[in-house]
């Protein structure tokens, strides 16, 4: 995919529980709150659960796009209040029909989206996990990476995984790593470098430390009800680190 947009910014991570699509709410909600147009794709398409951590029933999402009723800039809906809002475009909850989508349609998806990004500060994909076809189609979409990652081998594993296939289609990618669920920042460290090793030795290239985010139990409490971290519990400690990406950002 040529022309790729430097606006649109997939975060994966390869392996599912790491908290992926709760980073992405939160980067998303932080960024808005700093006045910032920002678009959140629900690209899990075999079981998507941003509606689902935000406590939304929306009208219309991805299904009907792909199935030709809605154009994509129609599935947009708008999250939050006042200024520190953001457009979100659901997945479909509860059902895996998406994930067997060819991959032509879902190239097709990735050019719009690469379209409609130009109209946002940041718009960010919120893959599915795993490597299967249509993720990796999805991730062709755009040329910069945040991986999830956790001090879990397996989550270690997986992450070099998805970044070894992602590097054979975009060479020129800029890849950043975010340590989630850190028991402190030292652990944070340590498995970012483990990481950063593999890729040093295997693939040849260095990926960038973005930020760690601590371990919280504000964070679950948030998710049960179903409100972002920083409305719920500004001054935690993960909301503390959260901050401290969006700075680098």
């Amino acid at each position: 995919m040529s022309n790729l947009s430097s606006k649109l910014i997939i975060i994966a991570s390869g392996k599912g529980g790491v908290g992926k699509t709760w980073v992405s709410i939160t980067l998303a909600h932080a960024l808005a709150r700093k006045k910032k147009k920002v678009l959140l794709f629900d690209g899990d398409l075999g079981l998507a659960n941003i509606d689902i951590q935000l406590g939304l029933m929306p009208e219309l999402d991805l299904g009907q796009v792909f199935s030709e009723q809605i154009t994509l800039p129609e599935a947009v809906m708008s999250y939050g209040e006042g200024k520190a809002q953001i457009d979100i475009i659901s997945g479909q909850s509860g059902t895996g029909a998406l994930a067997s989508l060819k991959a032509e349609k879902i190239t097709k998806i990735g050019e719009e989206l690469n379209f409609l990004s130009q109209q946002y500060d940041y718009s960010f994909i919120d893959m599915g996990a795993g490597v299967e076809m249509p993720i990796m189609a999805l991730a062709n979409a755009a040329k910069e990476l945040f991986i999830i990652i956790t001090s879990d081998p397996t989550s270690l594993t997986d992450a070099y995984a998805f970044i070894k296939l992602y590097r054979m289609r975009q060479k020129d990618s800029k890849i950043s790593v975010i340590v989630n669920m850190a028991e402190d920042r030292n652990y944070g460290q340590k498995a970012f470098l483990t990481l950063k090793k593999v890729c040093e030795n295997f693939l040849k290239f260095s990926p960038e430390l973005l930020g760690i985010i601590r371990r919280d139990p504000h964070v679950t409490d948030s998710i049960r009800h179903q409100i972002p971290l920083l409305s719920r519990h500004p001054s935690c400690k993960a909301a503390d680190d959260i901050e401290a990406i969006i700075k680098k950002l």
